[in-house]
């Protein structure tokens, strides 16, 4: 069998590029059929969104704000133009967050990402996230079912039953999180149990430390990595080059300074946003709440889509100081009302038993009277005061932060 999926994974990145805007105009077109998505996308002529810096001009949907759309309008907030029932499976996820499944074929596109791993037809899987009502235990299901892999829906916890179905079904693979595969190896090591069969791993769902990775690699199991949130599916996984995870197929994913919706410059960290080319489903710009980082060059392992890092953090960074709340948001807005600043970042501190704010701008130059005018818009923005620091530019690191809370702990 093919080292790829199919052959979308080495296609010319130009061509991949063409294929994606050349179908965006028309999932525009079918998301507008849902109420809250033609109220967003109000003047918006999709014909005319046929590149990046096109779709950069609309506008960013934060998950963190679909609990709240879909609690005024039960149960997708007017965002899916198709009905509840036109769907295959209907899901809930903390929040709540209410999210459907397609009733297609590898509908969360996962088969992919478990075929970069080294999964092959005919291989005996064990599933070991939750099949109750979240869609983990279904997206890592259906990813395997369709690369032909038989599925042990096994859900997590009970280890003395694991060990049964591993002993009698001998499954070649686990999926499921990386800390429950080391509460499994952990189990069978003080059982004697024997489950030397599983020598292949496909994590999600929480981190997987370059500590833990050795220690899993060192028990015979070579684990892969896969992206993945219950809105969109797979977004990135892992491969054989073990450089960074690639993006998957079929969507448009960008990289954007938390609290806008601005593109960053390349090689800066910034959040996750992505654009859903499924017309039964379309998801415009939705931003995930994760920081990442696109990286240089291609994969070793042949595959031609863009890599990025994975997961360096959370982009909300919302902190409350003096009992207000201050958002990413409002730090952009300050950036956006002065045109010398180039990057900015909100350290929130502590001192004689008070709440501090600096504000750290990385500028252009420094016109007469800045540092007022700023210190001016940060009240009126924030509704607190803080402290200005000028910085040249380079001098921020490049984390992907805009609000650094270095209050002490406890």
């Amino acid at each position: 069998m093919s080292a790829y999926h199919d052959d979308l994974e080495t296609r010319p990145p130009e061509a991949r590029e063409a294929d994606l805007f050349t179908r965006l105009p028309k999932l525009l077109a079918a998301a507008m059929q849902a109420p809250a998505y033609a109220e967003r996308l109000a003047g918006i002529n999709p014909a005319a969104i046929t590149d990046r810096k096109a779709l950069a001009r609309l506008p960013v949907l934060r998950k963190a704000d679909l609990p709240a759309l879909q609690k005024a309008s039960l149960p997708f907030g007017g965002l899916v133009p198709s009905t509840p029932g036109s769907f295959g499976r209907l899901f809930t996820s903390p929040g709540p967050i209410f999210e459907p499944e397609g009733s297609g074929v590898d509908a969360w596109g996962v088969a992919r990402g478990i075929h970069a791993a080294g999964l092959r037809p005919g291989d005996v899987v064990l599933n070991t996230l939750s099949y109750h009502l979240t869609p983990g235990g279904f997206i890592l299901d259906s990813g395997a079912r369709a690369l032909g892999c038989a599925v042990i829906p096994a859900g997590p916890g009970n280890t003395e039953q694991q060990m049964e179905v591993i002993g009698a079904y001998r499954p070649s693979a686990y999926v499921g999180t990386p800390d429950f595969l080391k509460i499994l190896i952990e189990a069978a090591e003080a059982r004697g149990a024997d489950i030397s069969c599983i020598t292949r791993a496909v994590v999600s769902g929480a981190a997987f430390p370059p500590s833990l990775q050795a220690w899993v690699k060192e028990r015979g199991i070579d684990a892969y990595q896969l992206y993945a949130t219950a809105d969109l599916g797979l977004i990135a996984y892992e491969t054989s080059a073990r450089e960074g995870m690639v993006l998957n197929e079929n969507l448009i994913v960008e990289i954007v300074r938390p609290g806008t919706g601005d593109p960053v410059p390349e090689g800066e960290v910034g959040e996750v946003v992505v654009t859903n080319l499924d017309p039964h489903h379309p998801q415009i710009r939705l931003a995930v709440g994760d920081l990442t980082v696109v990286l240089p060059g291609r994969s070793a392992c042949g595959r031609t889509n863009t890599r990025i890092k994975g997961w360096m953090g959370r982009a909300d960074q919302t902190a409350k100081v003096k009992g207000m709340f201050v958002r990413p948001e409002q730090v952009a807005e300050i950036a956006r009302r002065h045109v010398e600043i180039a990057k900015l970042r909100l350290v929130v501190g502590r001192a004689n038993e008070t709440d501090t704010m600096t504000l750290k701008a990385e500028i252009y130059a420094e016109p007469a009277g800045f540092v007022d005018a700023v210190s001016s818009t940060l009240q009126q923005v924030t509704k607190l005061k803080g402290a200005i620091e000028i910085l040249p530019l380079g001098a921020l690191p490049n984390d992907g932060k805009v609000i650094a809370d270095e209050r002490p702990v406890g």
